[in-house]
């Protein structure tokens, strides 16, 4: 099962597994990660679900538009800044440590 790992500064990490396919948005709400609201659904029309790629197996989505126009209104991005509603765990993407970002709006 693929597994995304949520990584902070302050607390112990949270390890949770996922089924093929969703994603790390998905993860975060499931599990109650905090963090991360996710509060449009994960339609990618927000910002409350940035955070930071720090480690990865497998391939990362590449970045489309919608979440590259979206990025640029985010609290301190940076180069890993994503979406975590855009990180679905599929075609290769076994595993996936993030670590939220400490303001979402």
């Amino acid at each position: 099962m693929p597994q995304v790992t949520f990584e902070y500064e302050d607390r112990p990490s949270l390890i949770c597994e996922v089924r093929e396919g969703e994603s790390v948005l998905d993860a975060a709400l499931d599990n109650g990660v905090p963090g991360i609201i996710g509060q449009c659904g994960g339609a990618a029309t927000c910002l409350t679900c940035h955070c930071y790629v720090l480690r990865h197996e497998g391939n990362l989505p590449a970045i489309e538009a919608l979440e590259a126009e979206v990025l640029e209104y985010v609290y301190d991005r940076r180069p890993r800044s994503r979406l975590a509603c855009q990180l679905p765990l599929r075609d290769g993407l076994r595993s996936v440590v993030v670590r939220p970002a400490a303001r979402q709006i």
